[in-house]
């Protein structure tokens, strides 16, 4: 972290560190470290910062690239404000204006630094967002996937899913694994839409972890009923076949 810190003044003499406002558990707003990537002298932009932001400092990009730049949010979890499985937080403007009712399903867990809907950002999001409007472009297209794959991970959360992503997270950030493309991007479709095709990011196993299976006792009663209804047709068959006397 020393390291990073040089750098840091090197590139752009200031604060090391950048505090952001950030919605947590019930919505209590909390400040949120990171690594200062930007430039001091700044002029106030989007909330949301594309690859090419000229507010980037050349150091910043790079911490951003390797994901360095969310190391002092270890401070934010000793503190008890962030796990480091969650799903991800959001300024509060977003969840004022733009959350929905079941979105707002997020803010009853700790945020993290990893998610299902951070794993997805990282890999596919981050590049969507275009120079002329950043924020609209996020609100139409990645904050809904990554709102509806973090609501399935908070429906779902166990220790051992947590460890699962954590590997996971590890995978993307070395290299190793890289997410095919969500097709339910491109329809800028929510949870039920993701749980209608069932496909999305299979490769990686994470569509068994979102969806699960369906229940045995579900899976009985359907037959159940199958069975009846071929009862009652075989039924109606023979009465039909009866011959009258």
């Amino acid at each position: 972290m020393l390291v990073i810190a040089i750098g840091i003044w090197v590139s752009d003499p200031g604060p090391v560190f950048y505090l952001a406002d950030r919605s947590g558990v019930r919505g209590a707003i909390f400040r949120m470290y990171k690594f200062r990537t930007m430039r001091i002298a700044s002029e106030p932009g989007s909330r949301i910062s594309e690859s090419r932001d000229p507010r980037v400092f050349a150091f910043g990009r790079l911490l951003r690239r390797l994901k360095l730049d969310e190391l002092p949010q270890l401070l934010n979890i000793i503190r008890g404000e962030m796990a480091f499985v969650g799903p991800r937080p959001e300024d509060p403007w977003f969840v004022e204006h733009v959350y929905t009712e079941a979105d707002r399903e997020t803010l009853e867990t700790l945020p993290g630094l990893t998610s299902p809907g951070t794993l997805y950002y990282v890999t596919h999001a981050e590049r969507f967002p275009d120079d002329t409007d950043t924020e609209a472009s996020y609100i139409s297209g990645p904050l809904k996937i990554k709102l509806a794959l973090d609501r399935a991970y908070v429906s779902r959360a166990s220790a051992a899913y947590d460890l699962r992503l954590i590997m996971e997270t590890v995978w993307v950030l070395a290299g190793w694994q890289r997410f095919p493309e969500p097709p339910e991007r491109r329809l800028q479709a929510g949870l039920p839409a993701l749980q209608a095709r069932g496909d999305g990011i299979a490769d990686v196993g994470i569509r068994r972890n979102f969806f699960p299976a369906q229940p045995a006792q579900d899976t009985q009663r359907k037959a159940a009923v199958d069975d009846n209804e071929t009862e009652g047709g075989s039924g109606e068959t023979r009465r039909r076949s009866a011959p009258h006397g």
